[in-house]
């Protein structure tokens, strides 16, 4: 299987890349150990300052690939009893490679067009900034049945009213509307967006980075001094739970029937992600 990460230093910045396009680079067991491990490199490179996650073709993410990932989320269909301390392992130990972008000294950018959804949005929540195309689409559609967000951060990034609004309706959040409840620092046009995401990086690059550190890790610490670590765990749980409610568990039995078939029976009542048109094609959780 090719790697589904891909890695480029450029001068002072870091590119990385995931590089699923035919999919819409939904992530895959292995997509965030690969990208642990290039954190890991970046982190030891005292020649890069900035680093910029982007995704590779039509969108950024559109979250977890539920085929790759059924095993892991302990399906009933696949297991005769549901440990949850197993599934909390497992998905803690997403939570923590997610965190790899949150913890590292260097600034992370991310760059989306397209769809950013379900644990692409763990992902992209866990950078600094989020620089977007006019057409990008974020969106949690698993807060209708079978999840919760494991990384927690859609109300330190949000605050509670506009996450409530979107985590309990799972609606997606069109980019200008992301940009005015300030889940994005900003939005271009598609066709500026690199260069407007090159532009900025380089000239952050300027900056030392003992005082980028410095001024992340306070930054970082206001947000964890407000209980993120107890609410990722408490969301991990949660999200095990959420898989084994008895409507969760009647809508496992429609996913492993088709795919399509069990993501309209989500959508259909909100008339959005699977129900859109086939530029939708391969949004997953």
């Amino acid at each position: 299987m090719a790697v589904p990460v891909r890695y480029q230093k450029v001068g002072r910045l870091a590119i990385v890349t995931l590089v699923s396009p035919k999919d819409l680079n939904a992530l895959q067991p292995e997509t965030l150990e690969v990208l642990s491990r290039y954190m890991n490199r970046i982190e030891a490179d005292d020649e890069v300052r900035v680093v910029v996650l982007q995704g590779a073709g039509r969108s950024f993410s559109a979250g977890y690939s539920l085929r790759a990932w059924s095993d892991r989320f302990e399906m009933t269909t696949k297991v005769a009893r549901w440990d949850p301390i197993k599934d909390y392992r497992a998905m803690a130990r997403n939570v923590s490679l997610f965190m790899r972008l949150w913890r590292c000294l260097k600034p992370v950018i991310v760059k989306v067009r397209g769809w950013c959804l379900g644990g692409g949005t763990d992902l992209a929540l866990c950078g600094d900034l989020i620089f977007a195309s006019e057409d990008a689409h974020f969106g949690y559609p698993p807060a209708r049945i079978w999840g919760t967000p494991t990384t927690a951060l859609w109300v330190y990034r949000l605050g509670l009213e506009h996450a409530k609004r979107y985590l309990l309706s799972g609606e997606p959040i069109p980019a200008r509307r992301a940009y005015e409840i300030g889940l994005v620092a900003e939005i271009y046009p598609d066709a500026k967006l690199d260069a407007a995401v090159d532009q900025f990086a380089r000239k952050l690059a300027t900056v030392p980075s003992n005082q980028m550190a410095l001024n992340k890790l306070l930054l970082n610490h206001a947000f964890e001094n407000m209980g993120l670590a107890t609410n990722q765990l408490v969301g991990t749980i949660f999200d095990g739970i959420a898989r084994h409610t008895p409507e969760a568990l009647k809508w496992e039995r429609t996913l492993m029937r088709g795919v399509r078939r069990a993501l309209a029976s989500r959508d259909r009542p909100f008339g959005d992600y699977s129900m859109r048109k086939a530029s939708t094609k391969g949004l997953r959780n």
